[in-house]
């Protein structure tokens, strides 16, 4: 089983600008979001009834994700991941009152089944930036943004409270507030971890 590398944090953070810096200087397998290609993302953009399909199929997603992943002989590399989008964008999504307790309920159900079978990932890359650079960078997306920049106070509480459950040694904080667009400084140090664990 290979091992897996997840990049998280809160929307507009750089998760994927960090995965794509890292895929250019090392032969990572990776794994997108890909919004686009996600039946239920725009649908849920427009009507709040889309929530759930919106939740369940991304945990699922990202579950078919890890476990193409961990099947090569690469390191796999994931921008969020399955439990990005449980612990932080389900529970969020439930705190707005976007999914009901019941829903709330079903995907905890599916990321502890998953979870049971698939181990989490061996690095987790927890991202931070100042509200003003979240603030520029979600405005800047030509994309949908389900969660705003509004949203990252409590979006970062709930990835803040994951975290603590993850032992000290699996989690990589970086602070990419000043990061320029090569991200040079928290390539090297993703992996210079790498290099010291291999």
């Amino acid at each position: 089983m290979g091992s897996l590398i997840a990049i998280v944090g809160v929307s507009g953070a750089g998760k994927t600008s960090l995965a794509q810096a890292l895929a250019r200087a090392y032969p990572f397998q990776t794994a997108f979001e890909e919004h686009a290609e996600r039946p239920f993302q725009n649908l849920f953009w427009g009507d709040a009834r889309f929530a759930f399909p919106n939740q369940v199929d991304y945990l699922l997603y990202r579950a078919e994700q890890e476990c193409g992943l961990r099947a090569s002989a690469k390191a796999g590399l994931v921008d969020g991941g399955l439990d990005l989008d449980f612990y932080g964008f389900t529970r969020l999504f439930h705190a707005r009152g976007l999914l009901s307790d019941a829903e709330l309920d079903v995907c905890r159900r599916f990321h502890a089944f998953v979870r049971a079978f698939l181990p989490p990932p061996d690095l987790i890359v927890a991202l931070r930036a100042s509200d003003e650079v979240i603030r520029r960078r979600l405005a800047a997306r030509q994309r949908v943004n389900i969660a705003s920049d509004a949203d990252a106070v409590l979006l970062g509480s709930f990835v803040e409270e994951w975290l603590g459950s993850v032992p000290r040694s699996q989690v990589l904080r970086l602070d990419v507030t000043a990061e320029n667009e090569g991200y040079e400084g928290s390539v090297a140090a993703v992996l210079g971890r790498l290099r010291v664990e291999s």
